[in-house]
């Protein structure tokens, strides 16, 4: 059988770690990674280039590759360039609700206090590429940078010898303002510390594989970045009433993004528990990545988990703060309502995660690895920054000034009391 049917109250604690402890796997590769991101910011483009010969074998010319996108555009089959549009089109609606406005009113009188929103001046997006097509990747970065306001959006992505054009037509069509050809952690370096060609930025996203989520911890703190994403991972809560070929072709669909990625199905129905692995297994079978898919299902952070009760169910996903959640129940919002730590849920049997994945308007770079229980996935927040207002009138100030010299004094900040005190006894 492709994918085992376990309950959750037999797990034992390597099973649970294998659940609840999942890492993005960068540590293996730290050490070089490191090397990577010393020499593009000592050496710049000739090191950018010497890595991309080593690891890409392309010999670049032009780093930037600006007008190949806008030519790639043109150049794709309507219907292709059609699709993208249309998801473009869908995610910038849906970001553009997220844009915060500014905000000011009077708390008492004389005590006038508000914030505002402004976006950073340069980000860069990590598009993962090469000879695989990964436009939704491209629109997922872009578009939430380009509805912020953000001034300069660079693209990364890796080389080839001819770099799929369905790729750099999405490019485009998001909006960003210049294109390098370069990839992997000497990509990442490149956006952190500026090179002779590509412009430093103040913030990096996107997703990739773990020498690029390496070099992003590795230069987190000399730039920003979205946060430290694994391999692809999805939960699937079910109860009696769900299609079973439904939640396994769920199951299947994250199985085939790495054999890394992590599938699991949580339901307190045995019989729903059962007809899902086999379901899989049928499955499996038709997909041209079947290996990949029985890999991932094989792994030990993936499974059909059968619980003693639902909110078993819900407090194992709970844990688990999965990047994909998929609820398929009779009351989807009741369970959805106890569950508080998700990347992206997905209500009710005709919302498939790739519905996400491309098209609906969410975005999907989302947190992995238990991230969910802290953060959210990208959005038009990532590249914003906020600032707050006041303004005290005289009376105002007057009405705190005790408040604020004895915190002070109590402190042992004279000057602090002594800036209040000034205006105060001037008054």
């Amino acid at each position: 059988m492709t994918i085992d049917v376990r309950e959750i109250a037999d797990l034992g604690p390597d099973e649970r770690t294998a659940f609840f402890e999942r890492d993005a796997g960068i540590d293996e590769v730290r050490g070089d990674v490191r090397e990577i991101v010393d020499r593009v910011r000592e050496e710049g483009d000739v090191a950018v280039r010497d890595f991309t010969r080593k690891f890409d074998g392309v010999e670049v010319g032009n780093l930037e590759i600006t007008d190949r996108c806008e030519r790639a555009y043109d150049e794709i089959d309507a219907a292709v360039r059609e699709a993208i549009e249309t998801a473009v089109e869908n995610v910038r609606e849906f970001h553009e609700q997220q844009v915060p406005d500014d905000w000011r009113r009077e708390f008492d009188e004389g005590r006038e206090l508000g914030r505002r929103f402004r976006p950073i001046d340069r980000a860069g997006v990590y598009v993962p590429g090469g000879t695989a097509a990964y436009p939704s990747s491209a629109i997922m970065g872009v578009v939430p940078a380009v509805v912020a306001g953000v001034d300069h959006v660079s693209v990364v992505t890796p080389p080839a010898d001819e770099i799929n054009p369905v790729t750099l037509a999405a490019i485009h069509a998001a909006g960003a303002d210049v294109v390098y050809s370069v990839g992997g952690a000497q990509a990442i370096a490149a956006l952190a510390y500026g090179t002779e060609t590509i412009t430093r930025v103040q913030k990096i996203v996107g997703p990739g594989n773990r020498w690029v989520t390496a070099a992003k911890a590795e230069v987190r703190g000399d730039v920003e970045i979205d946060f430290l994403a694994g391999p692809s991972e999805v939960v699937v809560v079910a109860d009696e009433t769900a299609d079973p070929e439904l939640v396994a072709a769920e199951l299947v669909a994250q199985a085939e993004h790495d054999p890394n990625a992590a599938a699991v199905a949580v339901t307190d129905d045995a019989d729903l528990a059962e007809a899902v692995a086999d379901a899989v297994d049928r499955q499996t079978d038709d997909r041209e990545r079947a290996e990949i898919v029985r890999e991932a299902l094989a792994g030990d952070g993936s499974g059909v988990l059968l619980a003693r009760s639902m909110s078993e169910a819900i407090l194992f996903t709970e844990e688990y703060a999965p990047e994909h959640l998929s609820i398929v129940a009779d009351d989807d919002e009741a369970i959805l309502e106890r569950i508080d730590s998700a990347g992206s849920v997905f209500l009710g049997p005709h919302t498939p995660v790739a519905a996400g994945d491309y098209a609906s308007g969410t975005n999907h770079v989302l947190p992995t690895n238990g991230g969910a229980r802290v953060v959210g996935g990208l959005s038009v927040e990532t590249f914003v920054r906020s600032t707050t207002v006041q303004r005290l009138s005289a009376d105002g100030l007057a009405d705190l000034a005790d408040t604020i010299t004895t915190l002070a004094d109590a402190e042992g900040l004279e000057a602090h009391a002594e800036s209040v005190r000034k205006r105060v006894d001037e008054d």
